[in-house]
């Protein structure tokens, strides 16, 4: 018993002994960490932070301390812009399109007999080339047949002519004075059907004829063939559907124009088509009528360019667009170096006038809301809307916002922007 007692004591005294330890060492910590801080308030001059205090400069009596929470001034980059006089462009979209789309109808009844090698879609044929014959056995009948109908009927004209001058001779010799009682006694009704008997055989053979000529179905136009609708031994009949033709003599696009583009355009471009000829009109300012035009979409096409210029303008307003549209030309579309087919997409590029007192800026410097920023002499933001007369390669030419000499105009600005905002100019380039 004694023994456990005693184990139980020493155990006690060892426990003892451990936590006393450890409260030394944390008593020993917190007073090194106090030993490396600053002075309390009471000791303003001892330690190392008076030292820190002694070397701060002194600032002038009544001159608040600078705070260390002062906001630097944002940096915008502006373009140093003046007034001059630009020539404005005029870009519109159109389709490409010949002059003639021909629905090629037969003119007679009758079946195929022959086919030109070159009577097949895609292909390009000439003015009066034959693309096909008919059957014209009973055309030919039929124009032998008025042929004689004209004979007979010419034969008896001048039967009926020579019996009317003999009517006329008997009347004179029978010694009656002044004129027979009935014109039936000198055969002139008699001479007048002849002479329509004679005129109506006549307009059946030209008829026979016309149509024997249509047995041969040739090109109208220099053109391409876009479909062929009829095959060998296959009968049409009067207005049945031979062929769709394209004109290949020149394309044309019509480019419909807003208000504002209209106004920048010289004034004998807005006139043409109202008794102008612009053909005429275009050795006298040929500037004014030229237009570049260039494909878009197609990966084949994009980025070529051709010659086109003002044939006319639509002397009326569209119903479905509120626009109204000028014409543009090209001639010899596939004798160009890189050929323009109809059915292309196209954006062109029209010359326009002079116009003077402008500001040429980068396209960023007018914001989403279709604001111009500047920045005045004091630093300070303004805006205004900014009223855009055309753009060309990412650049638009507006009127001018102030009448400064030289205005610092904000390239890109922000959307945090509030007008009389503070802020530090840089100058770039344009």
């Amino acid at each position: 018993m004694k023994q456990i007692i005693t184990r139980k004591l020493k155990k006690n005294a060892l426990t003892i002994a451990i936590t006393l330890a450890a409260a030394g060492s944390i008593f020993v910590v917190a007073a090194y960490n106090g030993s490396q801080m600053g002075p309390g308030p009471g000791e303003k001059g001892k330690g190392p932070a008076a030292s820190t205090q002694a070397h701060q400069p002194e600032r002038p009596e009544g001159k608040p301390a600078s705070s260390s929470n002062t906001t630097l001034l944002s940096q915008v980059a502006v373009q140093l812009t003046a007034v001059e006089s630009y020539q404005a462009q005029v870009t519109g979209y159109g389709e490409t399109k010949p002059r003639f789309e021909l629905t090629y109808t037969s003119e007679i009844s009758g079946r195929i007999t022959w086919l030109a090698d070159s009577f097949e879609s895609g292909r390009v044929v000439k003015k009066g080339e034959l693309l096909a014959r008919l059957d014209d056995t009973s055309f030919q009948q039929a124009v032998s047949q008025a042929k004689a109908d004209v004979a007979t009927a010419r034969l008896a004209l001048l039967e009926e002519q020579r019996e009317g001058e003999q009517a006329r001779s008997e009347w004179q010799r029978s010694g009656l004075s002044g004129e027979p009682s009935s014109p039936l006694v000198l055969r002139e009704p008699q001479l007048a059907s002849a002479e329509a008997a004679l005129e109506n055989a006549q307009k059946s053979l030209e008829k026979a004829e016309r149509d024997l000529h249509y047995t041969e179905i040739k090109a109208p136009f220099d053109g391409v063939i876009v479909s062929r609708n009829v095959q060998l031994g296959s009968f049409i009949n009067v207005g049945g559907e031979v062929a769709m033709l394209y004109s290949v003599d020149r394309i044309e696009i019509e480019i419909p124009l807003s208000e504002k583009q209209w106004a920048n355009l010289p004034q004998a471009v807005m006139n043409a088509g109202n008794g102008t000829d612009a053909a005429t009109a275009n050795t006298d300012s040929a500037q004014q009528w030229h237009a570049t035009i260039k494909a878009t979409g197609s990966d084949t096409t994009q980025g070529q360019q051709w010659s086109a210029y003002v044939e006319r303008t639509h002397q009326y307003v569209a119903k479905d667009t509120r626009q109204r549209s000028l014409v543009l030309v090209v001639e010899k579309p596939l004798e160009q170096g890189a050929p323009l087919y109809p059915g292309t997409f196209v954006e062109a590029t029209i010359e326009g006038m002079t116009l003077d007192y402008l500001w040429e800026l980068p396209s960023s410097a007018r914001s989403q809301q279709g604001e111009i920023w500047t920045v005045d002499a004091q630093g300070l933001l303004q805006k205004s809307t900014a009223h855009t007369l055309f753009e060309r390669q990412n650049k638009i030419y507006v009127t001018p916002t102030e009448e400064a000499e030289l205005a610092q105009v904000v390239k890109r600005p922000l959307s945090n922007f509030k007008a009389g905002m503070k802020v530090v100019p840089t100058t770039e380039e344009l």
